[in-house]
């Protein structure tokens, strides 16, 4: 077995295993039997189809923001900001849904709506990609600071233009039945986006490495001085990463908008995009990793909800155990790290004793 690879599964293995055992500690602490509370989690999954479907349900935008963070990290690129083009990509789908419906076929209105989701958070992510071109801004701070003008466009746009129509609340009104993504499983709520994030988690593998943008892109990744000599421009490149980041992210907003929540309110999966992170650290930014690391923790979204429900622990303690796991997961990349850089050294030193 290749030794990135044994590393990938045993260091992935034990964040989860350790995110777990932290929970269980905490759980015995509020006289909580671990266990038990356990049993309900796994089991509970399996139990009907409707809640199994869910984890597929809460899968799907996960897929779509661990994609955005994974794409820029090819190229040596932290897109910490794929929560705000969530949210832009979610205000396209809602407002161009509502313009639409009932004007056209709603099969139609859905591919636009999904293409304008595509280019506007497309748009918005090569803003990123831009700064970190044309003025060697530091992309990290750029992206997560991007998220706070996403959240506050929407916001305010929530509260004006697209406020529902008696205007009390801070959301819009509900899309009409016709602008819905239809569902595949009947009486679940799996919707087409989890196919279409499936179809375009193979579609980022296949750009990535098996044509010459995507080998562009992962040279620059690996040294970009190393490109530049090659003829390789860095710079356009880095466009282009955020661009297609951008718009993985926003197709997340599409599918959570036309295909679970059906309108728009605020302050709506405010975790989404952080959540991306870790999945795609946890799936070593390998895209079709990252479909089966994004089911997983749709698992435990789904189980550790029920968890809540039938053991009687806070929800705030459900989400802490996703967040051990999540600290983890990210530990792990860091541990991976200095396995590979000791081995480099070996190799080195093999070298030179020869």
């Amino acid at each position: 077995m290749n030794e990135k690879l044994r590393d990938l599964i045993i260091t992935d293995f034990l964040a989860i295993v350790l995110g777990l055992t932290v929970s269980a500690l905490i759980l015995l602490f509020l006289d909580k039997n671990p266990v038990e509370s356990f049993g309900i989690l796994f089991s509970s999954i399996i139990s009907d189809k409707y809640t199994f479907a869910e984890i597929f349900v809460k899968a799907t935008p996960l897929i779509f923001t661990a994609l955005a963070f994974a794409f820029a990290f090819k190229a040596n690129l932290f897109n910490i900001g794929a929560q705000g083009q969530f949210y832009i990509g979610s205000l396209i789908a809602v407002s161009s849904s509502l313009f639409l419906q009932g004007k056209m076929p709603s099969g139609i209105a859905l591919v636009i709506v999904f293409l304008l989701t595509v280019i506007g958070g497309g748009i918005w992510g090569s803003f990123i990609g831009f700064a970190k071109a044309k003025f060697k801004a530091n992309e990290f701070l750029v992206s997560m600071m991007s998220t706070y003008v996403a959240l506050a466009i929407m916001n305010y746009l929530l509260r004006t233009v697209l406020i529902e129509t008696k205007a009390e609340y801070p959301q819009t009104n509900p899309l009409d039945t016709s602008m819905w993504l239809p569902t595949f499983i009947p009486g679940t709520r799996l919707h087409i986006g989890f196919l279409i994030a499936v179809i375009v988690a193979i579609a980022v593998w296949i750009l990535l490495y098996k044509t010459t943008l995507g080998y562009r892109i992962r040279v620059v990744g690996r040294n970009s001085e190393a490109a530049r000599l090659a003829g390789i421009s860095s710079k356009r490149l880095y466009i282009i990463a955020f661009l297609i980041s951008g718009s993985l992210a926003a197709m997340a907003g599409f599918t959570e908008v036309n295909g679970v929540q059906h309108m728009l309110l605020q302050g709506f999966n405010p975790d989404i995009g952080s959540a991306g992170i870790g999945i795609a650290i946890l799936a070593n930014a390998n895209p079709i990793g990252i479909i089966f690391a994004s089911i997983l923790f749709g698992a435990l979204k789904v189980g550790g909800t029920i968890m809540g429900q039938m053991s009687g622990i806070p929800s705030s303690i459900i989400e802490l155990m996703q967040g051990f796991v999540m600290v983890f997961v990210i530990l792990s990349y860091f541990v991976r790290s200095q396995l590979e850089i000791r081995r480099e050294k070996r190799k080195l030193r093999k070298v030179v004793e020869e």
